[in-house]
């Protein structure tokens, strides 16, 4: 359900590219309504620290809905201490079932540096084939992009960096201002 009173906001490529034993999760800065570009320099990846565990989620939708769902997130992780998968799926079936987390429009990619999830509001918990997962308005080129970088020998760093900045010459939602985390498992 859109927001009728902010028609039109866009914003946010998040990609995370799984190699060498370590996880990079990388976002963009822009936020769009319509043709205007509001801030370019948004932090849409986060290091989250439930009971000690180590964990980075990046971000796309709405930034209030993905803080409430980075909230509950960290308290699955504290119920679930090292069972990233089982505390993300215990956050989908609640965003999938509780009437007033329904509302709620973001998409999270999560990771802990071994497992490499995306979480929707559709109470899908996804762990992506081919070591990288990208959401968001520029979320498909960045995928297209990596996708292919894979089959060279880049870091997981470089693949991330590299397509993000493709993504940011395609979509018009999507820049080059990049917040990084790197997590090894």
């Amino acid at each position: 359900m859109a927001d009728e009173t902010f028609p039109g906001w866009h914003g946010t490529t998040i990609i995370g590219v799984r190699r060498g034993g370590e996880v990079v999760v990388a976002g963009d800065g822009q936020v769009s309504l319509g043709q205007t570009v509001i801030k370019g320099t948004a932090k849409k990846v986060r290091r989250l620290a439930p009971g000690g565990q180590d964990v980075v989620v990046g971000f796309a939708g709405s930034t209030a809905d993905a803080f409430t769902l980075l909230d509950r997130l960290e308290k699955k992780l504290e119920a679930a201490p090292g069972q990233l998968t089982r505390a993300c799926v215990e956050l989908a079936k609640d965003w999938r079932t509780d009437k007033y987390l329904q509302k709620l429009e973001a998409m999270l990619i999560v990771t802990d540096g071994k497992t490499l999830l995306v979480v929707t509001g559709a109470g899908d918990v996804l762990e992506p084939e081919h070591d990288v997962a990208a959401i968001g308005s520029g979320g498909n080129f960045a995928l297209a992009a990596a996708r292919g970088l894979m089959e060279t020998d880049l870091s997981a760093e470089d693949v991330a960096k590299k397509a993000m900045a493709i993504a940011a010459e395609i979509c018009v939602y999507t820049n080059g201002n990049l917040t990084l985390e790197t997590i090894r498992a």
